[in-house]
């Protein structure tokens, strides 16, 4: 009984000499809704590869990609809670949580991937990453999907008649139904994990998500129409568990900062890359393709304009235009 005793004070003595660092090792569970190869994918190991280079190890990873973790609004909450740590997540859901962030899924609102980021790493941006403290969750950086574009399994899309009653899977998003409603569409929000199986029943038509969503995940298998529209750029958030973060140091907390700076940084990469070679691939896997030009885009502006109106009175005409005026 004494030599028991006597391990178990070694072991705490130990424990209290190194400052715990024979069991320093914390886990992160990371969750996000694509494949480990998808642009989600490789964020979340560029994250984990320098926060375990700036620590020492003293932090794993554990992934859960595609959707392993339930739908993002499920990861979310489990942020909230503390039961999960980390997550690579989708704008579409998160305007139930920080209603600001919907200004960004305005259609027809950026010009290029250039704007987009000008924008995101600008004030505006940085001001809006803020905002989540008061909902729990700690908003680190800007990730990147890209521009989304519409595919479908029932005809070619040139113009609004051609979407009109068109059954269209978007995002939990009010600004992407307000949009689609307006130019008289069907939209319905649905998760990610049910929207494969949706489209192989035909119980919806189609679906809008970026080239890198596209082609990472295979769409082409269960679609035949895709329309380059570029309606939406459509980014993503790096966010960490209020109080998972609330429980490092300076230090740690400095290392996730950088490793989520580095992780945008390889995202955007990916969204570079695939928006080059994500049409030729898609073709040579047989979908049909066609683009948009600039005055049908102009034609699809004006047919949600009465959405606009809701826009402006929601985010501020203000913020809206300058926005735009970014240059």
């Amino acid at each position: 009984m004494f030599k028991m005793m006597r391990h178990t004070a070694i072991i705490a003595t130990l424990a209290t000499v190194t400052g715990g660092a024979l069991f320093a090792q914390t886990e992160v569970k990371i969750g996000y809704a694509l494949a480990p190869d998808s642009h989600y994918g490789v964020a979340a190991q560029k994250w984990e590869e320098v926060v375990t280079a700036e620590t020492d190890g003293k932090f794993t990873f554990r992934h859960f990609p595609s959707s392993g973790l339930g739908g993002e609004r499920e990861v979310v909450e489990g942020l909230q809670l503390g039961t999960v740590e980390a997550t690579i997540v989708s704008t579409g859901t998160l305007s139930n949580f920080v209603p600001a962030t919907g200004v960004t899924d305005i259609p027809f609102l950026f010009r290029s991937l250039d704007h987009a980021r000008r924008v995101l790493d600008g004030p505006i941006g940085q001001d809006i990453l803020g905002e989540f403290d008061s909902a729990g969750l700690v908003a680190l950086a800007w990730g990147e999907q890209g521009f989304r574009h519409i595919t479908n399994n029932r005809n070619a899309i040139q113009t609004p008649e051609d979407i009109a009653g068109m059954k269209l899977r978007t995002m939990e998003n009010p600004v992407h139904l307000d949009a689609f409603n307006a130019a008289g569409a069907a939209p319905g929000p649905m998760a990610w994990p049910e929207v494969i199986s949706s489209l192989q029943q035909g119980t919806i038509d189609g679906q809008e998500n970026p080239l890198s969503v596209i082609v990472s995940v295979k769409l082409d298998e269960v679609q035949k129409y895709l329309t380059l529209s570029g309606h939406v750029y459509s980014p993503a958030m790096l966010l960490v568990s209020k109080p998972f973060w609330e429980g490092l140091s300076d230090e740690d907390k400095a290392a996730f900062e950088t490793g989520a700076t580095e992780a945008v940084a390889a995202m955007r990469a990916y969204v570079d890359d695939v928006e080059q070679s994500g049409v030729e691939t898609l073709k040579e896997r047989g979908m049909e393709v066609n683009e948009l030009t600039e005055d049908q885009k102009a034609a699809f502006r004006a047919s949600i304009e009465s959405a606009y109106e809701g826009y402006y009175e929601t985010y501020g005409k203000e913020l809206i235009d300058q926005i735009a005026a970014t240059e």
